[in-house]
């Protein structure tokens, strides 16, 4: 099955990243590396490895740039994956040992959170198709990220993916103000009958806030993983007051990026 596999990465400036995730590709033949015109050593560091095809496009919207990149994959099956996430072994060995059938259009996938590279016990990450079949599927944007519409059957991987980011604290500040931004102009815009409970939750514009450090601490049990598990808590606590600035201040119909 793995012959049948190309993974395909975004990246932008992910010089604290890309070698590690690239370095448990090994097995894939080729590797299509999407990147948004980098100005760090992303670039360089990717063209040391023999097994990767870099294309460089200015960054649009993400829906757009999955699309083109996914586009350059010259196999049945790509595996989507941002620069900040590890391919741990047992994943690799289940991939091997697939045989989908001919109406499974995706494989989902759920995710270890890691900071630093320690694993979190939990996370607020929620499962999503990584696994698709060339024809299948489209991308469309949701808020501040995007989403995979899956023409077929779903099935469920057992193994997870590893979310690792080594960038600093001010680089994740810098990235939530515009996907917040994003994010604001989705929930202003929706029916709140069609968001789920956390986006209902989040229009009421302090309530996250106020919620989201006891219950990632101590509902999620993130208390007992140390500094990890308090580095993890202050990112969402910063992603959640941000998005409440923007529900409350923000300029409605400003999505535009900086």
């Amino acid at each position: 099955m793995l012959e049948r596999i190309t993974p395909v990465i975004l990246t932008r400036d992910e010089e604290p990243n890309i070698a590690r995730t690239l370095g448990q590709l090994s097995w894939a033949n080729e590797v299509v590396v999407a990147d948004s015109m980098s100005t760090d050593g992303t670039v360089e560091i990717a063209r040391r490895f023999p097994n990767v095809r870099l294309f460089q496009r200015p960054f649009d919207d993400l829906a757009s740039q999955w699309s083109f990149a996914a586009e350059q994959a010259r196999t049945e099956w790509i595996l989507t994956l941002d620069a900040d996430y590890f391919v741990p072994d047992p994943f690799i060995h289940e991939l091997a040992s697939l045989g989908p059938p001919d109406d499974t259009a995706a494989y989902d996938s759920e995710f270890h959170y890691a900071i630093g590279g320690h694993r979190l016990r939990a996370t607020l990450y929620t499962a999503r198709p990584v696994l698709l079949r060339h024809g299948r599927f489209s991308f469309y944007m949701d808020g501040h990220t995007q989403r995979v519409r899956v023409e077929g059957r779903t099935l469920h991987l057992q193994e997870r993916l590893v979310h690792d980011d080594r960038k600093s604290l001010r680089r994740f500040i810098a990235r939530q103000r515009r996907y917040m931004r994003d994010e604001a102009e989705k929930l202003r815009q929706s029916d709140p009958k069609t968001l789920s409970a956390p986006s209902r939750i989040r229009r009421l514009r302090i309530v996250a806030p106020l919620l989201v450090v006891p219950y990632t601490l101590l509902v999620k049990g993130l208390i007992f993983d140390g500094n990890a598990g308090l580095r993890y808590t202050l990112e969402r606590l910063i992603a959640e007051v941000i998005l409440s600035w923007e529900l409350m201040f923000g300029r409605r119909g400003d999505s535009s990026r900086s």
